[in-house]
């Protein structure tokens, strides 16, 4: 990695040098509702010691403290701490259960990511956080995402409860994030025409499947769809297809899909902002040995406020295909990379902030030009003073 020292430097209460724009002088706004007396680490070094430590492939509390004990003359150095021990793990949960305010560090963490570059597609999308469920509770809390697929970064998160609260929190989670000329994607739950006629407000578009909960529109585009069997002496309806196919093959699998494409719908559907509506077609095959031992094949309507001029059907396939990325570059990595949902924290809301935290992180990884989350843990873990100067640089200067 290099870096490029060009904005407005400041020094902390410590000592320490960062400059204007990155993750330390951002932590260091938030508020500490701590009374000065008995303090004994600041809220900015216990955050920056804990995001240290997940970048170097740490996860749980008892797991940081440990690291940050095995590395306190280089911490104390890099962080200009007159202390010279480390916190015991039972102030990192004292700190996230009791001092960091869930709003703000969601704010910093979406604001952070909203600088720099950005794709196009950004994915909508919930997420059980499993590690707050505790034992006589039925169900897990859930927090909803927009997530920049392409850059891999989280836009805005939101606490909704239960997942059929997306519904009403989805607007919520949209309305912290500019998205004119993106085109926002979900899964049938988001296919709301409140939420479409707020997208297409804030100068976006939507794709987005249809299912039952649109019982209406869901006919209407399975009808428009569905092979004709004309009686003998009258020809077919003419239609208005448009057709394209996407073959990938690896790892045992075969994946055909198939998108078919129409405007006839467009005239009287009512559906705010229609400009197309799809029937996507996914066949799925697994090999081993030279022979298929297993297939399946699944089928999604939907609708896009995408013209045909705007997204051709090759590309209504790319975009699809992209609003998983959510899944495999975000929930997958928290999950498997991080170890969110192994990590119990169920004080309070200190799960749904360590989220928020893991969400940094993977953004910083990826500011840091690494696509593969594992290797670049193993990488700052041998080089942790890089890891210290990617908080204190901007990402616009990375």
């Amino acid at each position: 990695m290099q870096y490029s020292r060009k904005a407005e430097s400041e020094i902390n209460e410590n000592g320490v040098e960062f400059e204007m724009g990155s993750v330390l002088a951002r932590l260091s706004k938030l508020t500490d509702v701590r009374k000065a007396k008995g303090k004994r680490y600041s809220l900015t070094t216990i955050l920056m010691i804990i995001l240290m430590a997940k970048l170097c492939g740490e996860n749980k509390p008892a797991e940081i403290a440990d690291w940050a004990k095995n590395r306190r003359e280089e911490l104390v150095k890099l962080l200009c701490l007159e202390r010279q021990t480390m916190p015991n793990h039972n102030t990192y949960r004292r700190i996230l259960a009791h001092v960091v305010y869930q709003e703000e560090i969601e704010r910093l963490v979406g604001e952070y990511n909203q600088e720099g570059e950005h794709g196009e597609v950004y994915a909508l999308d919930g997420k059980a956080i499993r590690g707050m469920r505790k034992k006589d509770e039925p169900v897990s809390e859930y927090v909803l995402s927009v997530c920049d697929v392409k850059q891999g970064k989280v836009m805005s998160q939101v606490q909704v409860g239960r997942k059929e609260n997306e519904i009403s929190k989805a607007p919520e989670a949209l309305k912290l994030v500019d998205i004119s000329q993106k085109v926002v994607t979900g899964d049938a739950l988001h296919t709301q025409k409140r939420l479409s006629t707020q997208i297409l407000e804030g100068q976006g578009d939507f794709v987005l499947p249809v299912k039952e909960n649109q019982g209406r529109l869901y006919r209407s585009i399975q009808e428009l769809f569905a092979p004709e069997y004309p009686r003998p002496g009258f020809g077919k309806i003419q239609t208005d297809f448009q057709t394209a196919q996407k073959v990938n093959k690896g790892h045992g699998r075969l994946e055909v899909r198939t998108i078919q494409t129409s405007e006839m719908l467009n005239s009287y559907s009512g559906w705010p902002g229609l400009a197309q509506v799809y029937r996507l077609e996914r066949t799925i095959q697994s090999w081993r040995s030279g022979k298929c031992y297993r297939t399946s094949c699944e089928v999604e309507f939907g609708i896009t406020s995408l013209t045909r001029q705007k997204a051709s059907p090759s590309r209504l396939l790319e975009i699809r295909r992209a609003h998983w990325g959510i899944e495999s570059g975000l929930h997958y990595r928290r999950d498997v990379t991080l170890k969110e949902d192994a990590t119990r924290m169920t004080v309070g809301n200190t799960g749904i902030i360590m989220a928020s935290i893991n969400n940094l992180v993977l953004a910083l990884i990826r500011q840091a030009k690494f696509y593969n989350a594992a290797q670049a843990r193993r990488w700052f873990a041998a080089n942790l003073s890089r890891a210290f100067t990617l908080l204190t640089t901007p990402s616009l200067l990375l």
